[in-house]
């Protein structure tokens, strides 16, 4: 199996031990957004939040999430220590989880996901930076590895959440399910800290001033095909950030599922993208970024269309299963793409752009889909999500396959 794997990507396994960290420090934070999705039905039903109020409150974790991106970017280009980044974003976003337990209302709700969605994009530039550098002739592998861990952390996060909203209620269910992370971050300071530490040393005398990181981002800024590839990625998120606020509320609302059900169903979504994101990034690695993306994309956009006309519970889990692997195909890809397109000394301030855009465009969206929702009904919300992964389907043709180092020094 391990020659296998090293003949398929090109990589010695004993080499590959960094990616495989970090691939589990993302699926930490892929573990506390989905346990808190997962928690909603419930959490809304005690603190009486309607639809509406719903999606506001997850317009509050895109909003943090846009604030605190660009400061992890320019932390990164300008200072490094990019492993005590990521680690700072598991604790504080683990913390904010347990602290649901005290929730009492609206506001203190919007708050906690307010810090989850801070440090879920404190830790995007730092780690793919870290990635970008250590594989640089594998990004679509190593990234693919990045995306797999959240995919992991997403897929069992549904259902170990749903068990623990069965046996202690949602409020005592966010103090356990915060206890992993906690030990996840504790694993990636004790063996990759030191190892970051002495690459920032290293490269001390490389270190951009400020003038020059504020030069690089103009530069970013005017590139077409950086742009392009941000709204892109923007269009592509509102899709899946909608997917996992109102496919629960559909599940556990409209078709009357149990807990443990709901959570079964999302848990296929990822084990879908479980699949699909290291096969996608060898791909890409090997034929382009562009065909990878469009067959996502477009798989994306034909089941949306169809999933909320099924009625068997077996048939939308294979539903959902489908969608995971269309739609999950195309994250690594589209960073891989991104760090083509990049120089490496405006890695982090990249992926600060990238990441900041998708916030950028799902201020809007959560209370949108809510509004629908209140007023024409959870499936409605769905043919909206199709509308906007067609929109990042036609994009694609705006971007070249491969365009290495697109803005140079």
């Amino acid at each position: 199996m391990g020659a296998a794997i090293e003949r398929l990507t090109g990589i010695p396994l004993r080499q590959q031990w960094p990616a495989w960290m970090i691939g589990l420090g993302h699926g930490g934070t892929h573990w506390i957004i989905a346990v808190y999705y997962l928690m909603v039905p419930w959490l809304r039903q005690d603190l009486g939040i309607s639809y509406t109020e719903a999606g506001l409150i997850l317009t509050s974790f895109h909003l943090f999430s846009f604030i605190a991106n660009f400061g992890s970017g320019a932390a990164v280009d300008l200072v490094g220590r990019r492993v005590f980044l990521q680690v700072t974003a598991l604790v504080i976003g683990a913390l904010a989880l347990a602290a649901m337990k005290w929730a009492n209302g609206f506001w203190s709700v919007f708050l906690l996901l307010a810090f989850i969605g801070a440090t879920n994009n404190l830790w995007h530039p730092p780690a793919i930076s870290y990635l970008s550098s250590a594989f640089p002739s594998k990004k679509g592998y190593a990234l693919s590895l990045h995306a797999l861990g959240a995919s992991v952390g997403d897929a069992i996060a549904p259902l170990a959440a749903g068990f623990l909203l069965v046996w202690l209620g949602w409020r005592d269910a966010s103090v356990v399910a915060s206890i992993p992370v906690f030990v996840i971050a504790l694993l990636l300071l004790l063996t990759l800290n030191a190892r970051d530490k002495a690459v920032n040393a290293a490269q001390a005398k490389e270190k951009l001033t400020g003038t020059d990181y504020l030069d690089g981002l103009k530069k970013l800024l005017k590139n077409r095909w950086v742009v392009a590839l941000c709204v892109m990625s923007g269009f592509r998120t509102m899709t899946l950030m909608g997917l996992l606020m109102f496919l629960p509320l559909y599940l556990a609302d409209e078709m009357h599922l149990a807990p443990t059900a709901v959570g079964a169903t999302l848990m296929a979504m990822q084990l879908g993208g479980l699949i699909a994101t290291p096969l996608a990034g060898i791909w890409s690695d090997r034929s382009g970024r562009r065909p990878v993306v469009m067959a996502g994309f477009t798989g994306t956009t034909i089941v949306l269309a169809i999933i909320t006309l099924l009625d068997n519970q077996m048939m939308l889990i294979v539903g959902v299963s489908i969608l995971g692997f269309a739609l999950y195909a195309a994250r690594p890809v589209m960073h891989s793409w991104m760090m083509d397109i990049t120089p490496p000394h405006l890695s982090g301030s990249s992926m600060s752009l990238l990441f900041g855009t998708q916030s950028a465009f799902n201020f809007a969206l959560p209370p949108l889909c809510g509004l629908i929702a209140d007023t024409w009904g959870l499936t409605a919300v769905f043919y909206l999500l199709a509308g906007t992964i067609l929109i990042a389907n036609l994009m694609v043709l705006a971007i070249p396959n491969s365009e290495p180092n697109a803005i140079k020094d």
